[in-house]
């Protein structure tokens, strides 16, 4: 298996396209998800596929389904990680009509997130 990852917005927003990708979700692997994705026919759609979903439980929700914490962070990482880049323009409106250049601004934008980071530890 591997690790997918699912945004809150595509299910809201391109509903179709977040229903094709859990319909592909290859057997074994986890999906992460934010808390928004949390319903019973979503965590049925990826139990269909043999997935498992790492999904936060609802506050609202009656019974708390248990999640693993640490993968969970990881996807905050992810999440927080791209949050950052988002100052990029030609990262984010994807400028670069060859697909090297545009990879080159994706790493200088990864490398410029990690030495800020980095910057504020010393």
């Amino acid at each position: 298996g591997g690790v997918q990852m699912i945004d809150a917005s595509s299910i809201r927003v391109h509903r179709q396209g977040a229903i094709d990708l859990l319909n592909a979700l290859p057997p074994g692997c986890n999906l992460l998800a934010d808390h928004v994705c949390d319903s019973t026919a979503i965590r049925a759609m990826i139990a269909a596929q043999g997935a498992s979903a790492i999904i936060p439980s609802m506050t609202q929700r009656n019974q708390v389904i248990p999640n693993d914490r640490a993968s969970y962070k990881v996807r905050n990482w992810v999440e927080r990680f791209f949050n950052k880049t988002n100052n990029h323009r030609t990262f984010t409106t994807r400028c670069d009509k060859r697909d090297d250049n545009f990879l080159a601004s994706v790493q200088l934008a990864s490398i410029r997130v990690w030495l800020r980071s980095h910057e504020l530890l010393s």
